[in-house]
């Protein structure tokens, strides 16, 4: 592509969102997908994998901060944490803030994509790779979870659309794999696209992890560059006060952290877990 030349997302028929590549970085396209990473001067350095974006420089922290924040401090005591995917490391950064976390062990199913973002979006891990607490796995998350004799406190599934490679991370399979792999109290939280356009898939995952867990539901946040509206985060415990916990609570666990961040804070936390009534109508019908 010229420099210069617009970009244009193809994740929905018929609108979407374009982008000024102001530099090409990289670009890989076969036959089985098609990869770039190009610099645009509002949002950093973009990455899109098949005409979606996956990650941008300028607001990755809203999404990471998020997806981390909010199950640590509700957990309170997590001290073993498994992140499935997440091979930018902007995940693994967010992990390693908690001094409290004894151990990390990422599941990336393609150990080229941890190389590739080291070089092409170094301020997605920013060292974090380094951390002796961090164990990389290169395994299929599906396999790993439901292999593997460890239990956790915290699971991330920093997974992205149930399209593709992807699709897995959305399977009763891989959910059951999860809370056989979670230590009691232990709390699940998957990225779950924007509710707005992709209800189904909000639909389809409470369904399934309803099979597992006995308190599933959702928080959110809005995050710029995933078009449509605030995405939604699925959460899934078998205890239902951890995702009540009162804003004294949070605002101790997040002090004693001793943590700064750019999105999350108790106030936003407790907020999260409020859905719009158009999805709560949707939920109330799954069975």
């Amino acid at each position: 592509m010229a420099q210069n030349e617009m970009w244009y997302e193809t994740l929905h028929a018929g609108f979407g969102q374009y982008f000024t590549i102001n530099k090409e970085l990289y670009r890989e396209k076969t036959e089985h997908q098609d990869l770039i990473i190009f610099e645009n001067a509002a949002l950093g350095r973009v990455m899109a994998l098949d005409g979606v974006v996956q990650t941008t420089e300028r607001d990755e922290f809203i999404y990471h901060e998020m997806m981390t924040h909010v199950p640590l401090l509700a957990h309170g005591a997590a001290k073993k944490v498994l992140i499935i995917g997440g091979g930018d490391g902007a995940m693994l950064r967010e992990v390693s803030r908690h001094q409290s976390v004894e151990q990390i062990t990422m599941v990336e199913i393609d150990a080229g994509v941890v190389t590739f973002c080291k070089q092409y979006l170094p301020n997605h891990s920013a060292g974090a790779y380094e951390d002796p607490r961090f164990t990389l796995v290169i395994d299929d998350g599906v396999n790993f979870v439901n292999q593997c004799s460890e239990k956790f406190d915290v699971i991330i599934s920093d997974c992205t659309d149930p399209i593709g490679p992807g699709e897995s991370l959305f399977t009763s399979e891989f959910y059951a794999g999860c809370h056989r792999s979670l230590n009691q109290n232990g709390i699940f939280v998957a990225q779950n696209g924007v509710c707005f356009l992709q209800q189904d898939e909000a639909i389809n995952s409470h369904r399934k992890l309803g099979h597992y867990f006995s308190d599933v539901s959702f928080y959110q946040a809005a995050i710029p560059t995933y078009y449509g509206g605030i995405m939604t985060f699925a959460w899934a415990s078998d205890n239902p006060a951890l995702r009540q916990l009162d804003s004294a609570t949070l605002q101790a666990r997040f002090a004693a952290a001793g943590i700064t961040c750019r999105y999350y804070n108790p106030a936003i936390h407790t907020g999260s877990f409020a859905l719009p009534q158009y999805l709560l109508n949707a939920l109330s019908d799954v069975r």
